[in-house]
């Protein structure tokens, strides 16, 4: 006899599995999450644009598709996108007033995507204004709260989809990463998450209102997978990727495999010190655990080589492209020049060649996702007047851009797997770069520090 299913802290492949297996049925798993919603969210705030309708409608069409005998990755999956994505009926508003309301009339690659595998999308999750904080609260939807400590940010942007996951609500959650988006909440939260090799998965669908059209692909931005499994990162990730309109008449997507199959097999670069940011010390306690974790399994683990870029130098350039991106579209941006904005791509390149270097001696490297676990909500509008208390002293918030910069500037994927937690028991997480195109490397060694530390 099968064991029961608890939805709340099932795998999304472990209940693809039961829905084929007739377990359990589309619909039932549908109005199950849809409980869960209803019963937690109140206090959370995570899903704050409900498709429940919808959702049971896709769900009673996923199981006449299973009494066909269809096979789909993700057939009758519950799941949640950000805000940000675009669905037709759905608004889309980046958590602006301004845009309060707004209707898109194009959806894009990754959702057509994920419903296309068989997912039952229940809603959107919540977002800061115009994706640009480490908190996920806003005028139209208001504030998220970290369900590990409810006076506490969730991360951003992805917070609302983060505090979902790990409040039991849905197993997948569509995110977006420019500057630490996904694996901020991830780390905060206490779930997995993903930032794909830059271009790797079309973002179409997400571009800012009042976008008539999907838009180009960018430098930096990224649309990836958040899960509660390494294993199911992988699984949505095997979704949304590949190429789309003209590139998919030529491209195929086949990414490697990961560089080893054992822990112990792989070679390991340490990186807890960067230069323009501090880093409190339990955070850091808990990538050296995951560092000697791999030492004590058999992997080689260094915490220094004369292969790592001038981190300092890379952030500056960084910073000057994350704040041109995070510009586009808002009411009175200033523009650079299209020549410098070409100097920041050559840099980029430059580095990017940099890394390629250091990856040939090293599998991967471990840092910190942020500075710090989950910090207290902060209402201060200005970012130049916050501050985060790290080690005992004040330090300035925006500063944190760092450590998702490291892999953010070279466009490289970045995993963050849930391995420890403070003192106080909040969530800590470890950030796994990984080289250009090698997305399965990161995502299988978090999935194997998953098995041995949790």
């Amino acid at each position: 006899m099968a064991e029961p299913i608890d939805y709340q802290t099932a795998t999304a492949g472990g209940l693809a599995k039961a829905l084929a297996a007739r377990q359990v049925s589309a619909l039932e798993l549908c109005d199950e999450a849809i409980g869960v919603i209803e019963a937690k969210d109140g206090e959370i705030n995570a899903v704050v644009v409900r498709d429940f309708d919808r959702a049971r409608e896709a769900a009673r069409a996923v199981d006449a598709a299973l009494a066909r005998g269809e096979a789909k990755p993700l057939l009758g999956v519950p799941m949640t996108v950000k805000e940000h994505v675009h669905i037709l009926g759905l608004p889309t508003t980046r958590g602006v007033a301004m845009f309060k309301g707004w209707m898109p009339t194009f959806e894009g690659p990754p959702l057509t995507r994920l419903r296309g595998a068989g997912a039952v999308i229940l809603g959107k999750t919540n977002v800061p204004p115009w994706l640009g904080d480490w908190q996920s609260d806003n005028p139209i939807y208001g504030r998220t709260n970290n369900p590990h400590d409810l006076g506490r940010s969730p991360g951003g942007s992805s917070g609302g989809g983060a505090a979902a996951l790990a409040s039991g609500m849905v197993p997948l959650e569509l995110g977006s990463d420019i500057g630490g988006s996904i694996r901020v909440p991830a780390h905060f939260c206490g779930v997995f998450g993903h930032k794909p090799t830059v271009k790797l998965v079309p973002a179409g669908g997400t571009t800012s209102p009042p976008a008539t059209e999907p838009g180009p692909p960018l430098d930096l931005s990224v649309v990836g997978p958040m899960a509660r499994t390494a294993s199911d990162l992988e699984l949505e990730l095997s979704v949304i990727a590949g190429p789309d309109g003209d590139d998919a008449k030529a491209y195929r997507l086949q990414l490697p495999a990961p560089r080893h199959a054992q822990i112990g097999d792989y070679r390991v670069l340490v990186v807890t010190h960067h230069p323009l940011c501090e880093t409190d010390d339990e955070v850091v306690a808990v990538v050296e655990a995951a560092a000697e974790q791999m030492r004590k399994a058999g992997a080689s683990v260094a915490h220094e080589s004369p292969l790592l870029p001038d981190l300092g130098k890379a952030h500056v350039n960084y910073q000057s492209m994350l704040l041109t991106s995070m510009s586009n579209g808002r009411p009175g941006a200033t523009p650079i020049s299209a020549h410098a904005w070409m100097d920041l791509v050559s840099a980029q390149n430059t580095l990017r060649r940099q890394w390629a270097a250091l990856f040939e001696a090293f599998d991967v490297v471990l840092a910190p996702p942020f500075g710090v676990a989950a910090f207290p909500h902060d209402n201060n509008d200005d970012w130049t007047q916050r501050r985060l208390i790290i080690n005992g002293h004040e330090t300035l918030y925006g500063a944190q851009t760092g450590w998702p910069g490291v892999a953010t500037f070279p466009g490289l994927p970045a995993t963050v797997a849930p391995l420890g937690k403070t003192a106080s028991g909040l969530p800590v997480g470890v950030q796994i770069i990984g080289p250009f195109l090698e997305d399965l490397t990161p995502i299988a060694v978090a999935g194997l520090l998953e098995r041995e530390m949790l």
